[in-house]
């Protein structure tokens, strides 16, 4: 099993990332950086965060965030280094990479749950979206509900409240990077949202022309950031690099 180092700042201060498994010391924020031992192969997962309560991973793209009917999934993936339960808080689409939490006991897991519910957990996502924003900023505020085959969708009627805030990092010629925050909570939200304002991620082939969308090798999708504050009372922020296959789409998308 590949396990990332630790890096660790303080209120955005930089800092030198001690060596692998080195213990962090207590801070107003920790943030939480991988340091690859070397590149990743099949069948491993970069540990990012670890401690008592949590292990947070790097989800590649292609592996199921839960076990289905009880087998594989990142928990299988990750049962070598935690032989235990892991209680699933929140998830990641099979198509996207990042950084994606368990809690490791009981009381833990009910921590985050209420995190999640009193919406004081901030997740950050790099996206690469077809087309060209024409704002910096911006909001998209529009409820979603399912509409059967696991297909999720606007609708202002009988949709559930749903808000998203991003910002553009960079205009290429006919694509826009984005780094966005869903401020709720929906299946596939970012997806949609951009989706429904014409701007569907790159390679989605569930939102977006699928015939159009099979010529990119994946999903432009990745889970940059994940901040949340531990039983403790100590804040921590768990970042996951982008991966060798975003960053190479990104740069061929840049040339194009």
């Amino acid at each position: 099993m590949l396990v990332g180092g630790f890096g660790r700042t303080t209120d955005g201060a930089a800092d030198t990332p001690p060596a692998a498994g080195s213990r962090l010391e207590n801070g107003p924020l920790l943030v939480y950086h991988a340091v690859m031992d070397g590149e990743r192969k099949p069948g491993t997962v970069a540990i990012l965060f670890e401690n008592d309560d949590y292990i947070a991973v790097d989800k590649p793209e292609g592996v199921v965030s839960l076990a289905e009917a009880g087998r594989g999934g990142l928990p299988e993936l990750l049962k070598e280094r935690h032989p235990g339960r892991l209680y699933p808080v929140h998830r990641l689409d099979k198509e996207a990479s990042g950084v994606i939490v368990f809690a490791k006991n009981a009381e833990a897991h009910r921590h985050l749950n209420q995190e999640f519910d009193r919406r004081r957990v901030k997740k950050t996502y790099l996206l690469v979206l077809h087309g060209r924003l024409r704002t910096r900023k911006g909001k998209i505020n529009k409820p979603i509900r399912e509409f059967g085959s696991g297909r999720m969708g606007v609708d202002r009627a009988r949709g559930k409240a749903s808000l998203t805030e991003y910002e553009v990092v960079e205009t290429l010629k006919d694509y826009t990077v984005v780094r966005a925050v869903p401020l709720t909570g929906r299946r596939h939200q970012l997806r949609v949202h951009f989706y429904s304002i014409g701007h569907p991620v790159v390679g989605d082939r569930r939102y977006g022309e699928r015939q159009a969308q099979e010529a990119y090798p994946r999903l432009m999708l990745h889970a940059l950031d994940i901040a949340f504050g531990l039983p403790s009372g100590e804040k921590v922020s768990v970042e996951a690099p982008v991966p060798p296959s975003f960053s190479s789409q990104l740069e061929a998308l840049r040339r194009s």
